[in-house]
């Protein structure tokens, strides 16, 4: 079964154009590494919440905007191998995957209220497809 990695962030809206710069750039290494697919959701409708909400969570200013995202892989062998690459840039630079330098590619976010997590899907529910 697939394996997703989701993500959380706050981009400030003047960068929307910048962060889908990063995004394609980003999204076509996670391709390369195998992934199935990769999806990043400009926020339009992300209510406050009476406890909690996305803005909060994620620390999210009126100059941001909620960006949701998700990656889609075919199992979390591949996405433990390929998120080795991403490790591999901070631990060892001179062998690591250029895609991943933050210099030739940085972030137009912050990346420190970022949240991410690796998610093993329970039910997948595809309207017209046959289950098994």
């Amino acid at each position: 079964m697939s394996y997703i990695d989701g993500f959380v962030i706050a981009v400030p809206t003047a960068n929307k154009q910048a962060f889908i710069d990063h995004a394609l750039n980003a999204d076509g290494v996670f391709a390369d590494l195998g992934a199935l697919r990769v999806v990043e959701c400009w926020g339009d409708d992300v209510p406050d919440g009476k406890i909690t909400d996305f803005a909060r969570a994620v620390q999210a200013t009126a100059e941001e905007t909620v960006v949701l995202s998700w990656v889609e892989w075919p199992d979390k062998a591949t996405r433990d191998a390929a998120q080795k690459t991403m490790m591999g840039w901070m631990e060892n630079p001179e062998t690591a995957d250029p895609r991943w330098d933050n210099e030739r590619h940085p972030m137009p976010f912050d990346g420190a209220r970022m949240i991410f997590g690796g998610f093993a899907p329970l039910v997948d529910l595809r309207p017209g497809e046959a289950t098994g």
